[in-house]
Order: structure tokens, then C-alpha cells, then sequence
């Protein structure tokens, strides 16, 4: 069992949109909560921060793919180098929309 466990904040931002704020870790033993509650948001635009997140394995980034298959749009924020050299090599990448502090400055 992780020694740490993930905690998801739900915040909706406006009408059909919602921000996932993750912290802990994703993976194995955390991944079925993700999928839990993006299967409760429906076909909403999801906006998953995971500035807090501490370790994401092979079962978070299938986590994120069923986010993915369930929501209207999917963009992350907060990914960490580590994660974003996973989402690289694996060719999720180009399959997950990624932004960065620099990204969310210019868009505002």
C-alpha cells in the first residue's frame, strides 16, 4: 500500500469546466480514485493540476488516459520533469496537453 495517500480537490471553474487538484501520490494503489472522479464530472473540460504530486508510475499515466477518454478536453498543469520525461518517452505527450507556468502566464 503507498505510504502516501493521493487527495483530490474539486473545484469548478465555470460552466463546464473543472479544475482536479492533485497531491500525494498517483499510482497503483491511488489511481482507481482518479478514475473515480473524473467518471463523476462527465463530459466536462478538466484542467488537472499536479503541482503536488510526488510520484506518478505506469498505473497514474493510465489513470490520466481514462481522464482523458472521459472528458471533453484534458490539459495538465504542474507536471514535474520526471513526469514530463515519462509522458515523452511513452509518446503521451503528444496525446496530453501539457502547460507550463510560462504557458499559464501568457494565457492568463
Amino acid at each position: 500500500m503507498s505510504d502516501q495517500l493521493l487527495t483530490i480537490e474539486t473545484t469548478r471553474l465555470d460552466a463546464g469546466r473543472v479544475l482536479l487538484q492533485l497531491t500525494g501520490e498517483l499510482d497503483y494503489d491511488t489511481a482507481p480514485e482518479l478514475t473515480a472522479a473524473a467518471a463523476d464530472l462527465g463530459g466536462d473540460e478538466v484542467l488537472i493540476d499536479l503541482t503536488g504530486v510526488s510520484l506518478c508510475d505506469s498505473s497514474g499515466l493510465s489513470a490520466l488516459l481514462v481522464v482523458l477518454r472521459s472528458a471533453r478536453a484534458l490539459r495538465l498543469t504542474g507536471v514535474s520533469p520526471q513526469l514530463q520525461r515519462m509522458l515523452d518517452r511513452t509518446g503521451l505527450a503528444e496525446l496530453l496537453a501539457v502547460e507550463h507556468a510560462d504557458d499559464l502566464r501568457a494565457t492568463g
